[in-house]
């Protein structure tokens, strides 16, 4: 496999054939444990290059699927998990609340994410909505006072 597609489909994880978006979002919460005991600007930095790195995958990974966001392609989940992570206690009530609320907003797509994913092409339109909806979890995590 293409080392493009191997990131964008997150090892694979992508290719499940129920619910690849949920897949891969699973498979980035073992990242998030090797990352959260970093400081801050560490975590920041990791979920950054992950990001750009994810959007130059995704934007290979759609040539190559022949699709434009194909559903394979989750490395958008992984980071947009990690946003949502970013800060918060380590607790698995966190980290499980922290999961549902991302999915949800990836799901439901509240404005402007689905502006977002209609307006933007390639790598960065794969990437900017997960990002958004991660934005909105963690958002909805420090209301209630997990971060």
């Amino acid at each position: 496999m293409r080392p493009s597609l191997l990131l964008a489909t997150w090892g694979g994880m992508g290719r499940s054939p129920v619910a690849p978006g949920t897949v891969g979002t699973l498979g980035a919460v073992p990242l998030w444990f090797l990352l959260h005991p970093l400081p801050l600007w560490s975590y920041l930095a990791a979920t950054i290059l992950l990001l750009l790195a994810g959007g130059i995958a995704a934007s290979k990974a759609e040539e190559a699927l022949g699709s434009r966001d194909h559903p394979a392609i989750v490395v958008d989940e992984v980071v947009g998990f990690l946003v949502t992570m970013a800060a918060v206690d380590p607790s698995p009530w966190a980290v499980l609340l922290g999961f549902a609320l991302f999915r949800s907003m990836d799901i439901l797509k509240p404005p402007p994410i689905r502006w977002l994913e209609r307006r933007l092409r390639g790598g960065a339109g794969v990437m900017a909505d997960d990002v958004l909806a991660g934005l909105y979890a963690r958002a909805l995590l420090g209301l209630l006072g997990l971060c």
